[in-house]
C-alpha cells in the first residue's frame, strides 16, 4: 500500500494501492478496447433503478474473455494492466496460435507465466479445468455456472471459492459470502486467487475520489422526511421507531435480515446459508 504525507487533511489518511513494480507501464492493446456508455443506474426508459451512481471519469471498455474458449492452446502473460471497470488486474495474453486476449489474472502469476485451459490441465495457479478434477481444498475463481456459459462467479479484487468436497454430478464450492453452493463438476474454474488483494485496504481520503470513480453521496433515512423514507422525521436525532431496518421501499434491510427470494429458482443448490454479521468468518 502506498501511504501520503498529510499535506492537506484529505491526504491525511489517504492509502492507495501501489502499482509500481505490479503493472505493466504500457497503453492498452487499441485492438481490444472500445468505447461505450455505461448505465450509471439507470434502465433503457432512463429511470433510476440502482441509486448512488452516476458521472466519474470517462472510461475505455477491455474486452475480457470470460469464456475461455480456446482449450488446449498454452498461453503466454505479455503484460498486467490495470481495468477501471473491475477491482482485480487484467493480463493481455499470447496464445500459441498467435492470438491475444484479456484475462482477469490471478494474483501470483507475472509477465512471462504460461497457463492453459485443458479437461487434463495441471491444477496449477492460472490453469483453467473442470471442477471435478480439482482436489479438495483448491482456490479457484472465474467459476462457471453452466458449462461453456461463460464465468459468472468469484470475480472481484481479492476473492476466491474454496472446493469443500466432490459430490458427483455436483462440486461443493465455498463461496467469499461463506455460503457452500452446488456447481456442476463439469463446469470450469481457474485455480488461484484474484490480484490485487490489497483493494479493500485502499482508503479514497475525500469524498471527491468516490466521485470519480462514479458513486454519488448517500443520504441516510433518519435524515430524511417521513415522506421520504421509513426512519424519516422527528425533531433533532431520533431513533428509526421501527423494529426491523427497513429500505426506502419498506423492505427488510440490512444487520442480518433475511432478502433473498424465498422460492428462488437456485434453492436447490445452496448446501449451508451465507452468514451474517459477527458470524460470518472463513
Amino acid at each position: 500500500m502506498k501511504a501520503y504525507n498529510p499535506t492537506t487533511p484529505s491526504r491525511r489518511n489517504m492509502q492507495t494501492v501501489s502499482y509500481r513494480g505490479v503493472l505493466t507501464p504500457v497503453s492498452p492493446k487499441k485492438a481490444l478496447t472500445f468505447g461505450f456508455k455505461r448505465s450509471v443506474g439507470r434502465n433503457n426508459q432512463g429511470r433510476i433503478t440502482t441509486r448512488h451512481k452516476g458521472g466519474g471519469h470517462k472510461r475505455r471498455f477491455r474486452d475480457i474473455d470470460f469464456h475461455y474458449d480456446k482449450k488446449d492452446i498454452p498461453a503466454k502473460i505479455e503484460t498486467i494492466e490495470y481495468d477501471p471497470n473491475r477491482s482485480g488486474f487484467i493480463a493481455l495474453v499470447c496464445f500459441s496460435d498467435g492470438e491475444r486476449r484479456y484475462v482477469l489474472v490471478p494474483g501470483t502469476l507475472k509477465v512471462g507465466d504460461k497457463f492453459i485451459v485443458s479437461e487434463k490441465a495441471d491444477i496449477a495457479v492460472g490453469n483453467r479445468t473442470a471442477l471435478g478434477s480439482m482436489p479438495v481444498g483448491t482456490f479457484v475463481y472465474n467459476i462457471e455456472i453452466k458449462p461453456s456459459g461463460g464465468s459468472k462467479l468469484v470475480r472481484s479484487a481479492g476473492s476466491y471459492a474454496e472446493v469443500v468436497a466432490q459430490d458427483i454430478p455436483y462440486t461443493h464450492l465455498r463461496l467469499p459470502s461463506t455460503e457452500i453452493r452446488r456447481v456442476l463438476s463439469s463446469c470450469f474454474a481457474t485455480v488461484g486467487q484474484v490480484s490485487n488483494m490489497e483493494y479493500r485496504l485502499e482508503n479514497y481520503g475525500k469524498a471527491g475520489k468516490s466521485r470519480w470513480k462514479g458513486i454519488r453521496p448517500t443520504v441516510r433515512g433518519t435524515a430524511m422526511n417521513p415522506v421520504d423514507h421509513p426512519h424519516g422525521g422527528g425533531e433533532g436525532r431520533q431513533g428509526r421507531g421501527t423494529r426491523r431496518a427497513k429500505s426506502m421501499w419498506g423492505k427488510p434491510t440490512g444487520k442480518g435480515q433475511k432478502t433473498r427470494t424465498p422460492k428462488k429458482y437456485s434453492n436447490y443448490l445452496i448446501v449451508s446459508r451465507r452468514k451474517v454479521g459477527k458470524k460470518k468468518s472463513r
